[in-house]
């Protein structure tokens, strides 16, 4: 089982879940978030005055699969959430020891089968 967070860009949210609902995802949670990578602070004009902008907003997505969904989920976020210019984003990947379905008290893989499924 592994964790899979990912920053991509506001505007690429949608297509992001579309990408991730054909490849048989589910179970995803998403916030709002700023901050900066390899773009950093950048000159903007408003009312005539110049600010930095040190942060952008995000995107941030929390997806707990099992090993067989890791790699499908991988290439749905790089399809859908790709540019090609700076600041599209990164894509963690993390050992999750135990997940427990609260409702049923199903464990591990059982508790990441989508319900219904």
């Amino acid at each position: 089982m592994k964790l899979i967070t990912t920053i991509i860009r506001p505007d690429r949210l949608p297509a992001v879940k579309e990408a991730l609902f054909a490849a048989g995802v589910r179970g995803i949670t998403i916030a709002r978030v700023s901050g900066h990578g390899g773009q950093a602070g950048v000159t903007e004009q408003y009312r005539g005055s110049q600010f930095m902008v040190e942060f952008h907003d995000k995107i941030e997505l929390k997806i707990a699969v099992s090993e067989g969904f890791v790699q499908p989920t991988i290439d749905a976020i790089v399809r859908a959430a790709r540019t090609g210019n700076i600041g599209d984003g990164k894509i963690f990947v993390q050992p999750l020891e135990r997940v427990v379905r609260i409702r049923t008290g199903e464990q591990d893989n059982e508790a990441l089968t989508p319900v219904g499924a």
